[in-house]
């Protein structure tokens, strides 16, 4: 009887539901055509030779560190956002979005630097022998063209982050999504014509995918920008937001207490996932074009859960911000559950069919081999890659940043990396096993998830005395 009315606890009302997916299926929408696109220019890169694709490979897995800066730079004022939102509280959103400005312009420079002086040292620690697939030297050559001309489009993905965030956490997930279709509608079309030389361009390979790529996050920003400042009556944040700094000095100071140990964490994790993708190319460059054949395919999967843990951070972020903790409380339960079953529905497809993906490249047996193998096990770890996601979201939104530091990057540079270098230094162990194993430590990250869920430390109103 216990045992029923626990699992009754995790089942939601139609009403709640209908909530849920008004909120998340635009994500889903957005984001699903993204991966998709995401692997269709995949496959285009892949069509040319598997040394280009790898070069754009290892330029996609560095710029990921600044991504996911960018991202966890305005988290931190993201928390604030929907919990203000929450309070209907219209100055504190436009003074979290102002904050967010900023953060992004610092990142952002850091990052061009870094990558234009030290790029091709970065690149070069992917370049292993190992593998009767790739060239060394032509890899390089194609990562550090495609790279450079990536850095382009840096400062309008941070700009059009600050915005497309900042809207959803208002509760307007259309827009966001709309500006992120026609920007990967604009960057399939250029990749089409400019990677093969279509419509009287010349055939630029990867290169052609960078120019395609920067024009395309230059859409999504001006989409974003011009749609914000004409409806002020739905985004009121906006108005005066670029005339005046409007940030007190009390909020700011909880912004970087909170939000800190996200950017921090956001770059840690980055790095570390870096440095096992690092660790797996030693391997040699089969390995570097099999993993990339396996994330890419894995990211269209995952975008339930992944979205699932955005509405996650919405949803929880207002009811903890309008006082209803209990409620809260109930709902992230029904939340996490419903991510979880979606994703064993989502795993069993990339069972069955993940295995043809690999079959759409130009590329050797030994690399479609190595890639079919990895999907497997990606999609037996996907129900559990869904808890701590959700988990990860739920601590976030009720500002326990430091113990999200805790549970998500420290987790992989103290757990995963090292075994990860013992395991590619110290042994012969292919990269099958090795993945598998890295990657499995994922288990032990949901019984630490599950633990602080349970404690309720994350049960806060953090914006009832910022203003």
């Amino acid at each position: 009887m216990k045992l029923r009315s626990r699992f009754a606890s995790l089942i939601g009302t139609k009403a709640f539901y209908k909530m849920v997916l008004a909120v998340a299926i635009p994500m889903m929408i957005q984001q699903g055509i993204t991966n998709f696109v995401s692997l269709l220019d995949n496959i285009m890169v892949g069509q040319v030779g598997t040394d280009q694709m790898s070069g754009v490979s290892i330029a996609n897995q560095l710029m990921m560190v600044y991504n996911l800066c960018i991202f966890g730079g305005t988290s931190g004022a993201g928390i604030f956002v929907a919990q203000f939102f929450g309070g209907g509280n219209h100055r504190g959103v436009r003074s979290a979005f102002q904050f967010k400005l900023i953060v992004a312009l610092i990142v952002t420079v850091v990052a061009e630097l870094i990558f234009i002086f030290a790029g091709p040292m970065l690149i070069q620690s992917f370049l292993h022998e190992g593998s009767a697939t790739g060239n060394i030297q032509a890899t390089m050559v194609y990562s550090r063209q495609y790279m450079l001309i990536m850095l382009v489009g840096l400062p309008a993905m941070a700009l059009s982050q600050c915005y497309t965030s900042t809207l959803r956490e208002t509760g307007q997930t259309v827009l966001p999504m709309v500006s992120g279709i026609a920007a990967v509608l604009v960057n399939l079309c250029f990749n089409y014509i400019l990677i093969y030389g279509k419509f009287g361009a010349p055939a630029m390979g990867a290169s052609g995918a960078a120019v395609a790529t920067v024009l395309s996050r230059y859409v999504e920003l001006t989409i974003s920008a011009v749609w914000t400042h004409r409806h002020t009556a739905q985004a009121p944040f906006i108005v005066g937001a670029w005339r005046k700094l409007d940030i007190p000095s009390n909020l700011c100071k909880q912004i970087i207490r909170k939000g800190m140990p996200l950017l921090v964490n956001e770059f840690l994790w980055s790095l570390g996932m870096t440095l096992l993708s690092q660790s797996y190319s030693t391997r040699g460059l089969a390995t570097v074009a099999a993993i990339n054949i396996t994330s890419t395919i894995t990211q269209l999967f995952n975008v339930i859960f992944m979205t699932m843990g955005s509405s996650v951070s919405i949803i929880i972020g207002q009811k903890l911000g309008s006082g209803d903790l209990e409620g809260a409380k109930k709902e992230d339960k029904q939340l996490i559950a419903f991510s979880v079953a979606s994703s064993v529905a989502i795993a069993l497809l990339l069972l069955a069919f993940g295995p043809l993906f690999p079959r759409l490249y130009n590329t050797t047996e030994e690399v479609r081999s190595i890639s079919t193998q990895l999907i497997w096990i990606a999609a037996a770890l996907m129900p559990f890659n869904a808890f701590t996601h959700a988990a990860y979201f739920t601590l976030r939104s009720g500002g326990k940043t430091m113990v999200t530091f805790v549970f998500d990057s420290m987790f992989v540079c103290v757990v995963m990396v090292p075994i990860a270098w013992c395991l590619s230094r110290l042994t012969g162990l292919p990269i099958v096993p090795l993945y598998a194993i890295c990657q499995g430590s994922e288990i032990l990250k949901c019984i630490v998830g599950f633990i602080m869920l349970r404690s309720g430390v994350w049960v806060n109103n953090i914006v009832a005395d910022t203003m």
